[in-house]
């Protein structure tokens, strides 16, 4: 069974890949082979051109699919579920959004609504993985003893990247079992980043007080970071709908599946504290 894996230098893809048992009959979708991660097969393509992806998907069973974000996104799905087709692929796993739908509270979310809506109605075996807000996403929050965040005081149930790669490839390497089902994975509690900061005083030993940012504040942020402006800005309309409480639940999805619960914010804390701070406390 040959598995193939697209996004395969991001985090998330990159998780997936780590948990896979083996890199035998695992494939790797790049736009350049130099960086490529080592060890597997490698299949050069854009999901941008379709005219790049036959001879990636040739003889693939089992895709994993994860679009980079953007206006574009639907595009690069819509590519890949075709060449899908076009090669034979049994199965596809997507990676969409936590709260995809058409009425979304934010551009990604309805963009995703849109390629989870085309996956369905493909005639593939597909699953369909929708995962919270990741706890990656604090990496260099802390600064000292301050840690900064976007999300208000809402509640949200935050997962770590390392779930959805264990998820996925338990998905990937059986996929049978879980045809035409949609997944929302959350970690086990719904916490505020008033609650992160209380774990992080654990962690580091020292007090720990979160510093909500405004979204104009956020948005500021992200341009001078260098990040594009529709990304700077759907990443605000995700704050602003998490401040609001919209990403306030968990579920028992990521149980269910792996048999075991999902890691908590102080388990990541702990094993992530030299990526959370931004500078040396």
């Amino acid at each position: 069974m040959t598995i193939l894996v697209t996004g395969a230098n991001g985090t998330v893809s990159g998780a997936v890949l780590r948990s896979l048992p083996t890199k035998d009959d695992v494939r790797v979708l790049v736009r350049d082979p130099g960086k490529a991660p080592p060890g597997y097969e490698v299949a050069v393509g854009d999901l941008d051109d379709p005219a790049t992806l036959g001879e990636a998907f040739a003889d693939v069973d089992t895709l994993w699919l994860l679009t980079a974000m953007g206006p574009q996104a639907p595009h690069a799905s819509m590519n890949a579920v075709w060449a899908a087709r076009e090669a034979g692929v049994r199965h596809v796993v997507r990676l969409s959004a936590i709260g995809a739908a058409h009425d979304a509270p934010t551009r990604n979310g309805r963009l995703h609504a849109l390629s989870d809506a085309e996956l369905q109605a493909s005639g593939l075996n597909w699953t369909i993985i929708r995962p919270a807000f990741f706890m990656q996403n604090l990496f260099g929050a802390l600064n000292g003893s301050t840690l900064y965040g976007a999300t208000g005081h809402g509640r949200l149930g935050l997962i770590d990247v390392r779930d959805i790669g264990d998820f996925a490839a338990e998905l990937l390497t059986n996929p049978r079992p879980h045809t035409g089902k949609v997944y929302t994975l959350t970690g086990p509690a719904s916490i505020s980043l008033d609650e992160a900061a209380a774990d992080l005083e654990a962690v580091y030993g020292r007090p720990v007080t979160y510093q909500p940012l405004s979204p104009d504040q956020v948005h500021a942020a992200m341009l001078d970071a260098g990040v594009p402006e529709w990304i700077a800005a759907v990443s605000v309309e995700y704050a602003v709908a998490y401040a609001r409480g919209w990403g306030d639940y968990t579920t028992p999805d990521f149980a269910a599946v792996t048999g075991r619960a999902p890691r908590s914010f102080l388990d990541f804390a702990r094993a992530h504290a030299e990526h959370l701070a931004s500078t040396p406390s």
